[in-house]
């Protein structure tokens, strides 16, 4: 897939995008749900090997590229690996599947009720590496936990002035500004939210387009106005903490916005499953969180 084809099949595609990009600190634990304990690595190489074959087993089990799961998430290290002989983006590529890149460097100290990211000083590096191996877009994560105006405004604003870095680099960026499902005030914090975002949207300029990547709204429709907004590309829902089944019910309710789950799409798979076994939960995960997101 070339570039445009891949920016159509985000646009129009009918499923939703994995996020497969555990990294760091979320390595152990994802790990650890998937039935790989603690003490069988050692070091981060092996812990990262660890994951990347269970990475590896997702991408290659058939129904990943059933057509249902149209983009997928990586980590830097997975976008440097490889899959059945090929670059990882490469081999998602050869299933219909647009690879994203990860590229925030984690989570600065909470400060008016938000985290903002930590300084990209790897950013430049990690663009046109992730150029060259042929990756579409990428993802950043922040988090807002309370209805602060003045967190909130920070976030989105750091949120788009790197989305532009990374448009001017030739790459879809995905803007996450993830709002914490457990906090007592997020109905209200998400009407702050959506201003802060159609303010940044309207500011790009005529014809660049990024994407949103939000938690599932209090309030069913909510993100209507950016979903509609003629700058974005497409709006994804994160599952946020809530169980699979959670997560579809509350994402059918909100028209126009796709899943990029990554424990809502995995929380059943474990290492020591048969192909069989492994290959219909998975499955069954894909069917629900497809049919969630295509429900609107």
């Amino acid at each position: 897939m070339n570039t445009e084809e891949m920016t159509a099949k985000i646009a129009n595609g009918q499923g939703f995008i994995a996020a497969l990009d555990q990294s760091g600190g979320s390595t152990p634990k994802a790990l650890r749900g998937y039935g790989v304990e603690d003490g069988e690595w050692s070091g981060d190489d092996e812990m990262f090997a660890q994951i990347h074959a269970m990475r590896s087993r997702v991408i290659t089990s058939p129904c990943f590229g059933s057509g249902k799961v149209i983009g997928a998430i990586l980590f830097e290290r997975t976008m440097d690996g490889s899959v059945e002989g090929k670059t990882t983006a490469d081999a998602l590529k050869a299933r219909g599947i647009v690879p994203f890149i990860k590229v925030d460097q984690g989570l600065a100290d909470e400060e008016n009720g938000a985290q903002m990211m930590k300084p990209l000083d790897k950013l430049p590096a990690l663009l046109e590496k992730s150029v060259g191996h042929g990756m579409f877009g990428t993802k950043m994560r922040s988090v807002i936990k309370s209805a602060n105006p003045v967190g909130i405004a920070a976030v989105v604003e750091q949120q788009f002035a790197v989305g532009n870095q990374i448009a001017d680099a030739g790459l879809m960026p995905m803007l996450e500004p993830e709002y914490d499902i457990t906090a007592g005030d997020r109905e209200a914090g998400e009407d702050i939210l959506l201003a802060e975002i159609m303010k940044g949207l309207d500011a790009l300029s005529e014809g660049r387009k990024v994407m949103l990547k939000l938690s599932i709204p209090v309030k069913a429709g909510h993100y209507a106005p950016a979903i509609n907004h003629p700058n974005v590309l497409r709006v994804v829902a994160l599952s946020g903490g809530f169980s699979t089944d959670d997560a579809c019910e509350r994402l059918a309710k909100n028209p126009g916005m796709i899943a990029s789950f990554s424990r809502g799409l995995l929380q059943d798979l474990r290492k020591g499953q048969s192909d069989d076994e492994f290959d219909g939960t998975l499955g069954s995960a894909i069917e629900k969180i497809a049919g969630a997101s295509c429900a609107g």
